[in-house]
């Protein structure tokens, strides 16, 4: 049996990245908002409350946190950039999920969003030079972190999420 909470694999990286592999991890962060909207078109609201595995996130709450995520990503990013080795704070991204915004807020809100901050993030990234994909920050629980790996972790980050989404619907043939 497949594991639903990693429908398309664990994350993992083999860096240095080719230039070739950093052009398709850009390529797929830039194709993430696309991506997710494909997704979720069409869905009712019974729909986006429905869990994407037992026990797990509801479509709604995946979609609201890929964008909570995603900026967190984009924030730490920065911080690599312009601080040296900074520490960054991770977040309870399972206790985000259950604030007041995630059930009240219209999803194509988090979509706008998603659109807009992988609009800044793309074009960040693609401005990179090798030298500032070296760069690092500190993750507390993940330890030091190159932007590179990063933009893997990121490239994984969204279709893993789209997947989850993707999956559900095959298997409740929606």
């Amino acid at each position: 049996m497949t594991d639903l909470r990693y429908p398309i694999g664990k994350f993992h990286y083999d860096g240095p990245l080719s230039s070739q592999q950093q052009q398709a991890f850009l390529d797929e962060i830039a194709k993430t908002p696309e991506n997710l909207r494909d997704a979720v078109q069409g869905l009712s609201n019974t729909q986006f409350d429905t869990p994407y595995r037992p026990e797990g996130w509801t479509v709604r709450q995946v979609v609201h946190h890929v964008p909570d995520s995603h900026l967190n990503a984009y924030v730490r990013f920065k911080l690599a950039l312009t601080e040296d080795d900074p520490t960054i704070k991770p977040y309870a991204e399972d206790r985000w999920a259950q604030l007041a915004d995630t059930p009240g807020t219209p999803i194509d809100v988090s979509l706008t969003l998603l659109d807009s901050l992988h609009d800044r993030w793309v074009r960040l990234l693609r401005s990179l030079t090798p030298e500032q994909w070296k760069r690092t920050f500190r993750h507390p629980e993940m330890g030091p972190m190159t932007l590179e790996k990063t933009l893997a972790l990121y490239a994984w980050h969204g279709p893993h999420h789209v997947a989850h989404v993707t999956e559900l619907r095959k298997r409740m043939s929606w």
